[in-house]
């Protein structure tokens, strides 16, 4: 399935221009023989909004919802944004994939909140592995600093995820998140990872860009720069069997001896 990654903070607070920009987006990577478009972490309303983000949240059948899962229907491809979602009174940082059909195939809400503003607007989710079936691959959802945490991948591993989409708002001086960990988490669990990044200036942050679609034997398949950029590249299922086939990690680990860890 070629993956395409769009990497752009759109215009916080603006939510009309950021669909605008995903549109586009859509546009361009199917012409591109795209079947999965991801995008950024909070790419709907953007990161840095501050206060707005109860104002901006929706739940995760809203209008929104609906436009994206029209855009996704028009240009036939699959879409993961990620938003805030309300549900009730409660907000959560959510990334959501639409499928080709329209249809919301799996909501995750982000399990590990980073830094003060993530727990002071939202609450952490409890559902550490989301998945849904595409084109014949497993796909999990995964939020930024989730994949930081060994165990959220490895869960994800154990549970048969052949993609892991993290759309995320990756920022200086972290860098090495994106160059570093996330080509090894996918080698080190036997899947793709596409991690996919907000890029620039925004309120006090800085977005580092790199995103990055990392294979199971630790390669970067595609990796964008600094700038807004839409970077894709093919998940190869023929080549994800041959790789867990030949990567015995998984077949030889010894749960007895991790009982410590929880």
């Amino acid at each position: 399935m070629h993956t395409a990654l769009l990497q752009s903070s759109g215009r916080p607070g603006d939510v009309a221009h950021n669909l605008r920009v995903l549109d586009d987006a859509a546009r361009a990577a199917a012409a591109n023989g795209a079947g999965l478009l991801a995008a950024p972490e909070m790419f709907l309303t953007g990161y840095a909004i501050g206060d707005d983000v109860p104002r901006l949240a929706e739940p995760a059948d809203g209008e929104s919802a609906d436009a994206i899962a029209e855009i996704a229907t028009r240009h036939g491809l699959a879409v993961a944004y990620g938003y805030p979602e309300r549900d009730g009174e409660t907000v959560y940082n959510s990334v959501q994939l639409i499928s080709a059909d329209g249809t919301r195939l799996a909501n995750y809400r982000k399990t590990h909140l980073f830094g003060c503003f993530e727990r002071d607007h939202f609450t952490p989710g409890d559902q550490p592995v989301v998945q849904a079936e595409l084109a014949g691959l497993r796909v999990g959802l995964m939020i930024c600093y989730d994949v930081e945490f060994p165990e959220n991948v490895r869960a994800h591993a154990l549970a048969g995820t052949d993609l892991l989409l993290v759309p995320t708002a990756q920022m200086h001086p972290f860098q090495f998140v994106a160059e570093s960990l996330v080509p090894v988490r996918a080698f080190e669990n036997q899947m793709y990872v596409a991690y996919v990044n907000r890029t620039g200036p925004e309120g006090e942050f800085e977005f580092v860009g790199l995103s990055t679609l990392a294979g199971p034997d630790g390669v970067a398949r595609a990796r964008a720069g600094r700038g807004e950029e839409l970077v894709s590249a093919d998940v190869d299922p023929a080549f994800l069997a041959a790789s867990r086939e030949n990567n015995p990690y998984l077949r030889d680990r010894r749960p007895g001896l991790y009982v410590s860890l929880v």
